[in-house]
């Protein structure tokens, strides 16, 4: 295998959500009561029942700027690489970074649909969740069939209303839910309480995945005042293990043996001592009362959990004390994180650098994700034109030279494009 042969399923990319997003999915009746993009001073937020979102353009869009622009402060989508949030040009970038597939995390809902969850009127929220919905899956990722793998949200405001979405999602196809990985660190009730159990049953039921992207653990943890921003990028990975803990040493695996849970974004490295330290310690403590049966808590968490990865070199050197069927690359893409469009050299180089061989390169970039999420690739598109090198040759008319973002805004007004 060459760099160019290589098939890459993205099971963690993000969109910045379209301004008119809402237009064909919310009854007359309630459209002047949809999320809004405002535009003021230049920035563009968008704002549901009078409250601006939590969460502003800033380090979810940087992946057309240069590294010296990068930072938290807002901006507006005519500063923005369209593919950040144009479903044709996202797709034209993907092709210029040789990505065949993406599954695309919400930036203005959150990812536990805070931005509904938050408001004042929940009643009003639960249309508008079902709307984000039907935007998601009907217009984004309809648009290019084969190319994406549709992600929900659920009302975590109200438990039998998660229930009813994730059934009304899987009947339109959708392979998976985005949730909290840590509810309680939030105030809502965690795994191990049984709160969630109704809406993982249904999970289960309608063979669906739990997506817990890191992110939403951060009040689990008491950060120096001191603390600098480079904290809020390189700690949160390393609290995927807490979500893990409660996961595997709680009820919820037990109560749920075919439950899927996908660590999006929390990456491989920690997963070898990890995996030694819970066997360890289930063999260790005669006090425990955490029965395995006869499996050692790694084969447990082997059987339920997808491990997720941007880049990761130490952890693939470790492929195999993780695990090679539980390993899946990511994108990232439009946040600082992201590789592209140089995402297959990166991924190159470290598979080389591990010794991996083209059966667990393959694997790693798209066969564990795809069985997963129980998603075939090739439906729409013969693999002979879904690799990097097919891909990019698809694609060889796309820019992806970084420009500033007042480089940006004087292109896209030119184009049309971005404008409010």
């Amino acid at each position: 295998m060459n760099l160019e042969d290589m098939i890459m399923v993205s099971i963690d990319d993000h969109m910045i959500e379209p301004p008119d997003m809402y237009k064909n999915h919310v009854p007359l009746k309630w459209r002047d009561q949809a999320p809004k993009v405002v535009r003021s001073e230049g920035v563009d937020e968008w704002v549901f029942q009078g409250q601006k979102t939590s969460t502003p353009f800033g380090m979810a869009a940087t992946v057309g700027w240069p590294k010296e622009e990068w930072g938290f402060s807002p901006g507006a989508f005519n500063e923005l690489r369209p593919g950040c949030f144009d479903v044709h040009e996202r797709v034209r970038d993907m092709n210029a970074g040789g990505v065949l597939a993406s599954m695309c995390f919400p930036t203005m809902a959150g990812f536990n649909a805070r931005t509904f969850s938050e408001a004042a009127d929940l009643d009003l929220s639960l249309i508008m969740l079902q709307a984000y919905n039907d935007w998601h899956i009907d217009e984004w990722c309809a648009a290019y069939p084969g190319r994406f793998i549709p992600l929900g949200i659920v009302p975590m405001w109200d438990v039998d209303l998660a229930v009813a979405e994730v059934r009304r999602l899987a009947a339109k196809g959708c392979r998976a839910i985005s949730f909290l990985e840590a509810p309680h660190g939030k105030g809502w009730p965690s795994f191990l309480s049984g709160h969630w159990d109704p809406m993982l049953a249904a999970l289960v039921d309608e063979n669906m995945v739990l997506c817990l992207h890191i992110g939403g653990a951060w009040d689990l943890v008491r950060l120096a005042p001191e603390a600098p921003v480079d904290h809020t990028i390189v700690i949160p990975s390393q609290l995927t293990m807490l979500t893990a803990q409660d996961l595997l040493f709680g009820p919820t695996l037990r109560r749920f043996p075919a439950l899927r849970v996908a660590l999006s974004e929390g990456g491989i490295g920690w997963i070898p001592f990890y995996l030694d330290r819970i066997d360890r310690h289930y063999q260790n403590q005669a006090w425990i009362d955490n029965s395995f049966g006869d499996k050692l808590p790694s084969d447990v968490f082997r059987e339920h959990f997808l491990a997720c990865y941007i880049t990761d070199p130490a952890g693939l050197k470790l492929r195999h004390e993780i695990g090679m069927d539980v390993i899946a690359w990511e994108c990232d893409y439009p946040h600082t994180d992201t590789t592209w469009p140089e995402a297959p050299e990166y991924a190159w180089a470290e598979f080389q650098g591990a010794g991996c061989t083209d059966e667990e390169i393959s694997k790693i970039t798209w066969e564990n994700a795809c069985r997963f999420f129980g998603w075939n690739p090739f439906t729409h598109l013969k693999k002979q034109d879904a690799t990097v090198g097919a891909l990019r040759a698809a694609a060889a008319d796309v820019d992806t030279t970084r420009m500033s973002r007042a480089e940006w805004r004087q292109r896209n007004e030119a184009a049309g494009i971005g404008l409010i």
